[in-house]
């Protein structure tokens, strides 16, 4: 990848798949290659120490078994670790389902291409966060 962030083009193409989860965005480039997936110059299993996050991140791939078969980069920024893994998952079934169309209705049904909406709750005025509140003294 070049500087920018964008794939340098080769003799494949690179399909492109972006997927946000909280405060998380990812970019994933997906072509056919030999299975190496690397998440900001990093291999998966250093950048998603926790099981559960790197499970997460290459679920798609095990989904649809192309774990051996593509190379998968991931550009991601924002959010905590655990954020990523789940906009690296999203980003990863969007490049899939363009890499391959016909494991798009497989993934939809599986809801991988299905938005986490949960965000974090706006702070109140008057309060001490989004739902607590400053101590009541009654006296």
């Amino acid at each position: 990848m070049s500087s920018t962030g964008t794939p340098i083009a080769g003799t494949q193409a690179w399909f492109l798949g972006t997927g946000r989860r909280k405060e998380s965005v990812a970019r994933v480039f997906l072509r056919a290659g030999s299975g190496k997936f690397t998440v900001n110059g990093r291999e998966v299993e250093n950048y998603f120490p926790n099981h559960a996050w790197k499970h997460d991140a290459i679920e798609p791939l095990k989904f649809t078994s192309l774990a051996d078969q593509v190379d998968v980069k991931v550009t991601t920024h924002g959010g905590g670790v655990g954020g990523q893994a789940g906009a690296v998952r999203m980003g990863l079934a969007r490049a899939i389902s363009r890499f391959n169309p016909e494991l798009r209705p497989a993934l939809r049904k599986n809801g991988f291409l299905t938005r986490d909406s949960r965000m974090k709750e706006r702070k109140k005025y008057g309060q001490k966060g989004a739902r607590k509140r400053f101590q009541f003294t009654k006296r």
